[in-house]
């Protein structure tokens, strides 16, 4: 993955370069990760308490699956083998949760 020139993760505390793939973000491959996986986990417990999801979030779930997919195809830099085991996992739970919302009509939040 090649990093954008002298930009920076915008959390606290973290120098690491930010993946030209996640520059939008403003967020290294870790910590990118890490609101990915929260995003997710909130998606599955909406679904299995029989929640619907919102829209928005649907959408933000797709947007993390493209941007793995891409810093997967970069591959530049490399990710270490513990961001790419992270990268599929997530890529797999994700598959999952759209497997079960096919399977489960799983109802979106739309405003009134």
């Amino acid at each position: 993955m090649s990093a954008a020139p002298s930009t920076h993760c915008r959390r606290t505390l973290c120098a690491n370069p930010i993946p030209t793939s996640l520059v939008a973000e403003q967020l290294c491959l870790d910590h990118f990760l890490d609101e990915a996986f929260v995003r997710t986990s909130e998606a599955l417990e909406r679904c299995r308490e029989g929640r619907p999801i919102h829209p928005k979030g649907l959408e933000w779930l797709l947007a993390d699956a493209l941007a793995i997919v891409k810093n997967l195809e970069e591959g530049a830099g490399e990710p270490s083998p513990e961001q790419r085991d992270r990268m599929l996992e997530l890529l797999l739970i994700l598959s999952n949760l759209q497997e079960y919302a096919a399977h489960h009509s799983i109802r979106l939040d739309l405003p009134a």
